[in-house]
């Protein structure tokens, strides 16, 4: 741990400074596997993402997850670039998806080249992460991680047909959130304990963390859609809506809608007709019914029931960042 690291307020950048030389290693490890003898396409649109930044938030919980179970090393080092090549892979299938024009704050990959570029590159990534993860040679690790990737894949495309229904519900909302977001975190905390040999009890409080951290983390994204800063958070105030996402926020306000708010978000999110203004009145039905607040409640919740999780664990400087993360993803909504 750096000397500074415990004066640096951020929990995130605390947890960044204590795993400074890991995530070295890590991103060495990344970038000789980004390479590609054949294709020089692929080092171009993976630099492109990688190296916007980004918090590296996935890959950190497996390196501080794996050093709060005392392991010395060096596998956890492969199952950080695992999971943070996993996380890049979804994000370029993520903006071919969407037809996303931004992410963090940069033109996406697919509109620099073109949707096949992203495709296929994001599956070259995904097969990337198999080979790295078979390296550790633990079986519950490639179960844990192999698992992961499929939930995300089934997230994303519950969230296609359940995005644009307004009889999708908050479990199901849930399930999706459970899915894209939620699986590779939990997956990223697990198996940092898995890989250090924690027994059965620390393991499910590192998964349970994980998950928890997840669903707050993306439930924050959603909020932040609607109420953010955009040179905060990298995307458009609105996106959502403009993509017809039906996110938390719009299904609670959808649950307490009259006949005729029904139409309206029926006109604009089912059917995806949308003029001018209609941002704005969707903005105002989501305070009306104090939708936003209920939704940061949401992910309050969430952030309380992480913390607990670790609660159970015993006392490390990581333990203690990690629980302060938790309250750390949900003030971004401040």
């Amino acid at each position: 741990m750096s000397m500074d690291a415990a004066e640096i307020t951020k929990p995130h950048d605390r947890l960044a400074a204590w795993l400074a030389a890991d995530m070295e290693a890590v991103n060495t490890l990344i970038r000789e596997r980004m390479a590609s003898k054949h294709a020089p396409r692929i080092p171009e649109v993976t630099r492109h993402l990688v190296e916007a930044g980004g918090k590296r938030l996935r890959p950190m919980l497996t390196l501080a997850t794996a050093h709060m179970c005392n392991y010395a090393g060096p596998y956890h080092v492969h199952l950080a670039a695992t999971v943070e090549f996993i996380h890049t892979a979804t994000l370029l299938h993520d903006d071919v998806v969407d037809e996303s024009a931004q992410r963090r704050g940069r033109p996406t990959a697919n509109l620099l080249w073109d949707n096949k570029s992203s495709v296929l590159v994001g599956d070259y990534l995904f097969s990337r992460s198999f080979q790295l993860m078979t390296e550790t040679g633990n079986m519950d690790v490639l179960r844990i991680l192999s698992d992961a990737s499929a939930t995300i894949a089934e997230g994303e495309v519950l969230q296609m047909t359940a995005a644009q229904d307004l009889a999708t519900d908050e479990a199901v909302y849930l399930q999706v959130v459970r899915g894209k977001t939620a699986a590779l975190f939990s997956a990223a905390t697990e198996v940092g304990g898995v890989i250090a040999g924690a027994d059965k009890a620390t393991v499910q409080a590192l998964f349970d963390y994980g998950d928890a951290l997840g669903i707050a983390f993306q439930i924050v994204d959603d909020l932040l859609d609607y109420q953010g800063q955009s040179s905060a958070t990298g995307k458009n105030v609105g996106d959502d809506f403009r993509e017809r996402k039906l996110t938390l926020p719009v299904i609670k306000a959808v649950a307490l809608a009259d006949a005729e708010e029904r139409a309206f978000w029926s006109r604009t999110i089912e059917k995806g007709q949308q003029g001018d203004g209609d941002l704005e009145h969707a903005l105002a039905l989501l305070h009306l019914h104090g939708t936003l607040e209920a939704t940061k409640d949401d992910a309050i919740t969430w952030a309380t029931r992480a913390k607990a999780s670790l609660a159970v664990l015993p006392p490390h400087d990581l333990r203690d960042t990690l629980i302060e993360l938790a309250d750390y993803v949900v003030e971004r909504i401040n």
